[in-house]
């Protein structure tokens, strides 16, 4: 099997979040980058335990600058074989997936991972516009990816009040959420093999950027609790009458 897996870098989950430059840019001073939880942990995972299963390949591309090598050389030391880095600042959704479908078309995976989301943006459009450009089946949030063969697959995904199952042959585009694999922590071995599995580092393909962000807001601060004793209902009362904020 040949397997794809798209990786983003984000900002660690604690870090302080600042806007320059009049609100319109991402201040990356003294920030921590990790590689984006539900691509590691999920789709990542998931894809080397199918390469394991199935054999074949497991590569990984990022779209973004040399500071995210880190990031993808971790990726390499969880178990993929290799890695491609398409070397530009991600712009939106659009131009990303674009990016990797221009580089797709020429590698005739049998399947595409990503994680449901990254945890900057929450958008969880990648993966169905890089399966739009591709003209491939997409299955969205799956929380399990059982293939019997290289060429087929079952995959579950939760809907509201259960859960569906999903036949699809390959190729396909898949985004994974919690449930599709456990967190796996890169032990030596692996992470001295990192170092010397390939990296190859493309220019951007020439597609387009359809939306920009003007600028960017914080959501306002939590107001404090006030807590009500049980026994004093009324005054639960008495509070939504006159305090409440009705959004």
């Amino acid at each position: 099997m040949k397997i794809l897996v798209c990786v983003a870098q984000t900002p660690d989950t604690t870090a302080k979040i600042e806007f320059i430059n009049n609100s319109t840019q991402f201040n990356a001073t003294g920030v921590t980058f990790i590689m984006n939880p539900t691509d590691e942990w999920y789709a990542l995972v998931r894809a080397v335990e199918l390469r394991k299963q199935h054999g074949g390949t497991v590569t990984t591309i990022t779209v973004g600058g040399t500071d995210n090598e880190q990031t993808i050389r971790k990726a390499l030391a969880i178990g993929a074989d290799d890695a491609v880095r398409i070397d530009m600042q991600p712009t939106d959704a659009y131009n990303v997936a674009a990016q990797i479908a221009a580089y797709a078309k020429q590698q005739n995976y049998d399947l595409i991972l990503t994680g449901k989301e990254t945890i900057d943006y929450n958008g969880s459009t990648v993966g169905g516009i890089l399966a739009e450009l591709l003209d491939l089946p997409y299955i969205a949030l799956a929380s399990k990816l059982e293939m019997p063969s290289p060429n087929s697959a079952e995959v579950w995904r939760d809907i509201e009040g259960g859960v569906e199952k999903v036949g699809v042959q390959t190729p396909f585009v898949v985004s994974a959420q919690k449930g599709m694999a456990e967190q796996v922590i890169p032990n030596m071995q692996g992470i001295m093999a990192s170092r010397r599995k390939p990296l190859a580092v493309l220019p951007p393909f020439d597609v387009e950027t359809l939306t920009m962000a003007e600028s960017f807001q914080l959501p306002p601060q939590r107001s404090n609790v006030k807590l009500i004793d049980p026994e004093n209902p009324a005054e639960l009362v008495r509070l939504l009458h006159e305090e409440a904020k009705v959004i």
